[in-house]
C-alpha cells in the first residue's frame, strides 16, 4: 500500500470520492486509511443492509490519494483525480 505524505506549503492534489452506499458494510476500515481524515460513518444513516455508510466529513478537502478505495473490501469507494 502506497503512503502518502502530506507537507505544508505544498499545493496537493484533489480527488472527489464516491462512495455505494447502499452496499457499505460500515466496516470504517478506509477511515483508518486516510491521510487527511475526512471519512467516518454516517451515523445519520442507515442503509439496506442496516448499516450505517462511509461519507465524507469534508469533500474539498480530498487529495486523491486513493488509499480509502484500496482498503475497501467490497469496492464501495470510487476517487477520481480532479
Amino acid at each position: 500500500m502506497d503512503v502518502i505524505i502530506i507537507r505544508e506549503g505544498k499545493k496537493m492534489a484533489k480527488g472527489k470520492v464516491t462512495f455505494k452506499e447502499d452496499i457499505c458494510k460500515g466496516c470504517s476500515l478506509c477511515t483508518t486509511v486516510c491521510p487527511v481524515n475526512i471519512l467516518a460513518l454516517d451515523k445519520t444513516k442507515i442503509n439496506a443492509k442496516g448499516y450505517h455508510p462511509a461519507t465524507t466529513t469534508d469533500p474539498e478537502k480530498c487529495i486523491g490519494c486513493a488509499n480509502c478505495a484500496t482498503i475497501c473490501p467490497d469496492v464501495v469507494i470510487t476517487v477520481e483525480r480532479v
